[in-house]
C-alpha cells in the first residue's frame, strides 16, 4: 500500500533521475544566462536585458520588491563580487549559491541513479525554505530602509 522512499543503496526510478536531470539543466542555464548579462548599476533591473518587463511592483509603489535586484545579484555574484551582490539582494546571492551546488549534485544524484549521500529530508527541506524567506523578507526591509 505505502512505497517506501528511495535510501542512498536503493536506485532511483528512471523518470526521477529524468528529473533530476532537467532540473541541474534548467539550473545551469540559468547560471549561464546570468553569467552572460551585465550588472544594471541601479541595483536591480538587469532582468529587463532578457527582454523582461520592468518590476510591476516597483512601477506602482515605488518601492522594491523582495525580489528586486536577484538577477543583478546572481550577475555580481557570478563575477565574485558578493558585496555588490549581497547589496542587491541577499536571497538572490543565497539562490544562486544553492543552484551552484545544486546543479552538479542533482547531476551526479541522476548519474548515479541514487542519492549520493544521505537522501533530503522533508523537514530539513521545509526548515531551509523558511530560513531563506526569512532571510529574503528582513533583506526586503534593510533594502526599503536604505532606499527611503
Amino acid at each position: 500500500m505505502f512505497q517506501a522512499l528511495p535510501t542512498p543503496l536503493r536506485k532511483l526510478p528512471v523518470a526521477h533521475r529524468f528529473a533530476l536531470a532537467g532540473f541541474a539543466l534548467v539550473g545551469l542555464v540559468l547560471l549561464i544566462t546570468a553569467r552572460s548579462l551585465e550588472p544594471d548599476p541601479r541595483g536591480y533591473g538587469t532582468h529587463e536585458q532578457l527582454g523582461l518587463s520592468p518590476c510591476y511592483f516597483q512601477m506602482t509603489t515605488g518601492h522594491l520588491c523582495p525580489t528586486c535586484g536577484a538577477t543583478t545579484a546572481w550577475v555580481h555574484a557570478l563575477r565574485g563580487n558578493l558585496a555588490r551582490a549581497a547589496a542587491a539582494n541577499l536571497g538572490g546571492v543565497l539562490s544562486c549559491v544553492a543552484t551552484i551546488v545544486g546543479v552538479p549534485w542533482l547531476l551526479l544524484t541522476a548519474a548515479l541513479g541514487r542519492w549520493p549521500m544521505a537522501k533530503p529530508h522533508f523537514r530539513l527541506l521545509l526548515m531551509t525554505a523558511t530560513i531563506w524567506l526569512l532571510i529574503v523578507l528582513l533583506d526586503w526591509l534593510r533594502r526599503l530602509v536604505l532606499n527611503s
